[in-house]
């Protein structure tokens, strides 16, 4: 049990002492999609929805969200994080719209959560701001694309 880095030897979670570990620069990417009816995207594409600008606000979000993963995962150390990217792009294929993330900094742990949180967020606040026209609509596929830097070194999905 011991080799799962949040526990201690007696199996109780803890947060991992990072302080002993040099800072190096840091990227993580995340994507993650919400599916909806092409009625709703219709409407978010052409700004209709009640609540307001969908797109805009939802990247706001994800913003915002990736600098407060650590007060929303409590075992995450806090991150000064130097770059937060989140781009949504409507796909009517789909239909929905597509999100991804892309966090960097430059410091003794890795960003892999804050860019999944900034994904999550970003797809939640679309989820909210359409509810009222769509409570069908399907999150789905967060998931970690690459991450570079530190001890474990790169990480690429396949």
């Amino acid at each position: 049990m011991t080799d799962l880095s949040h526990l201690d030897a007696e199996g109780r979670a803890r947060m991992v002492d990072v302080s002993a570990k040099s800072p190096t620069v840091r990227e993580a990417r995340a994507e993650g999609e919400i599916v909806m009816s092409l009625d709703t995207l219709k409407a978010i594409e052409s700004h209709a929805m009640a609540k307001g600008d969908v797109l805009t606000v939802a990247q706001l979000a994800g913003v915002m969200a990736a600098k407060r993963t650590s007060e929303l995962i409590p075992l995450c150390h806090p991150i000064p994080l130097t770059d937060v990217r989140v781009s949504l792009r409507p796909d009517p294929n789909i239909p929905g719209v597509r999100a991804e993330s892309v966090v960097r900094t430059v410091a003794v742990t890795g960003v892999e959560m804050e860019a999944l949180t900034a994904v999550s967020l970003a797809l939640l606040t679309i989820y909210d701001m359409a509810k009222a026209a769509d409570r069908g609509m399907i999150i789905r596929g967060i998931q970690l694309l690459s991450k570079s830097g530190g001890t474990h070194g790169d990480y690429t999905r396949d």
